[in-house]
């Protein structure tokens, strides 16, 4: 028996390209929240910075749905990748703090290109299992980070940050060629080049109207629950490890890298559960475990170690990836007429949740502190959960 989920052709050249993608962009973001300590700027503003980063995703995410209608969306692909490349060039010479905030934005911009576009393909195209391709690529990055950092922090303490911008910019590069040149002659055929903007309109109405449906729903606010509380996460939990547990930079490497590393084997194994499981399951399944999970970390803090910790995150980890991918199979079923505008709803989703989450935490860390922060996320998480579950069954 394999012990490999299956995987199909298109599948698979948008889960390596994701790989590429984020090992080439993880060789330096681990450390952007301790970059941006040491420019002195604070919590708050670790915060907002975030914001820069993830609410453009959210905004251009229509706009770029509607492009996929016209543009081959591996074109559109790849020239998110390639927005990526720019950004490292831009970091490589960056003079002045608007300028920082302004390639924040681009950044923005391009993963929306991707993620949108990339999406939209795993929609568009006829597949077996959508929450098992789904599964695929959500895991790409997990698999990046097992490695990336590593890499990175060598490339640093050997050639500083200009050595591992120019790294990946160059794996950028290389990423954008890959994707285009194996995808572009099969997904051709999505784009429908007559389609008018007023049909695009259209199309929103009509998935609109579908997501109103309380079988449907439900699921999705859960999702955005789960995505709101990873915003805390991604500003402040390697600020977290520093601060709160005293852990030294190359133990926060060391923690992040064994992590991924550790996943890798589980996320396989999970991959072809949540194939075998109704998505509505996963989500309710998943959101508890992320949910509880973050109220452990948040209120046992002061009495957790090394393994104790990546106990804790591997269980978030599983949970959030059998919430993630379950949202972008419900959609991908429930809205397969209208797989551009359902990509760019799923693209919404995610950059949304954590912008607003990663501000909200940025407002609520000047009150409180971030352990409190990630207990109250999780409190937020299981009450959300169990409250829309009941108001459902009820509603039967």
């Amino acid at each position: 028996m394999n012990i490999f989920p299956e995987i199909e052709g298109t599948t698979r050249t948008l889960s390596v390209s994701h790989f590429l993608l984020m090992f080439g962009y993880k060789l330096f973001s681990l450390y952007f929240p301790l970059f941006l300590l040491a420019k002195r700027l604070s919590l708050p503003q670790i915060g907002y910075t975030y914001l820069l980063i993830y609410l453009p995703i959210a905004l251009f995410s229509p706009v770029v749905g509607y492009l996929n209608h016209k543009i081959n969306p591996a074109m559109l692909a790849s020239l998110g990748i390639l927005g990526y490349s720019l950004y490292s060039l831009g970091m490589l010479f960056i003079n002045n703090l608007y300028l920082f905030y302004f390639w924040q934005i681009i950044l923005g911009i391009s993963a929306c290109l991707f993620f949108v576009s990339s999406r939209a393909i795993l929609m568009g195209v006829n597949l077996k299992d959508h929450n098992r391709a789904f599964a695929w690529f959500y895991s790409a990055p997990i698999y990046a980070s097992a490695i990336s950092p590593a890499i990175g922090a060598l490339i640093i303490m050997g050639f500083g940050f200009r050595g591992v911008f120019t790294g990946s910019l160059l794996i950028q590069i290389i990423t954008a060629s890959y994707l285009f040149l194996k995808i572009h002659k099969i997904t051709s055929r999505l784009t429908e080049k007559n389609l008018e903007l007023k049909e695009s309109f259209l199309n929103y109405e009509k998935m609109l109207e579908k997501i109103k449906n309380k079988t449907f729903l439900p699921y999705l606010i859960i999702s955005f629950l789960v995505l709101f509380v990873s915003g805390f996460y991604f500003a402040f939990f390697v600020v977290f490890l520093k601060k709160y547990l005293l852990w030294p930079q190359n133990q926060i490497l060391l923690f992040e890298s064994l992590l991924s590393l550790i996943f890798l084997p589980i996320s396989l194994f999970l991959i072809k559960r949540i194939g075998e499981r109704e998505s509505e399951k996963n989500i309710i399944q998943g959101s508890l475990i992320s949910g509880f999970l973050s109220i452990i970390l948040g209120t046992t803090f002061f009495v957790l170690n090394f393994w104790t910790v990546i106990l804790i995150m591997l269980g978030r980890n599983i949970g959030n990836l059998m919430v993630g991918s379950s949202r972008s199979g419900i959609l991908s079923t429930k809205l397969k007429k209208t797989p551009e505008e359902s990509a760019a709803l799923d693209t919404i989703f995610s950059p949304l949740g954590i912008s607003l989450g990663a501000f909200t935490g940025g407002l609520l860390v000047k009150i409180i502190e971030c352990p409190l922060l990630f207990a109250l996320g999780g409190v937020v998480i299981i009450l959300g959960t169990l409250s829309i579950n009941i108001l459902k069954l009820k509603g039967r």
